[in-house]
C-alpha cells in the first residue's frame, strides 16, 4: 500500500478505544500491515495460511 493510498484509507478506520482513553489494550498488529495482507489475499486468491511469514498469523485473520 502506498503512502497516498494509506492516507486515503486511514481516516475511514475506527480509532481504537485505548487511544481515546476508554480502556483496552493496543493491537498486536499494525492496521496498515493487516490491510496489505487482505489486499494480497484478494489479489492472489490464496488462503491466509499460505501468506508470506512477514504478515500477521492466520489466527489473526
Amino acid at each position: 500500500m502506498t503512502d497516498e493510498e494509506w492516507a486515503a484509507v486511514r481516516p475511514l478506520l475506527p480509532v481504537p478505544a485505548w487511544l481515546k482513553g476508554r480502556g483496552g489494550q493496543p493491537e498486536g498488529y499494525c492496521h496498515r500491515r493487516l490491510l496489505d495482507a487482505i489486499r494480497c489475499l484478494v489479489a492472489g486468491g490464496i488462503s491466509w495460511r499460505a501468506m508470506p511469514a512477514d504478515f500477521p498469523g492466520w489466527g489473526r485473520g
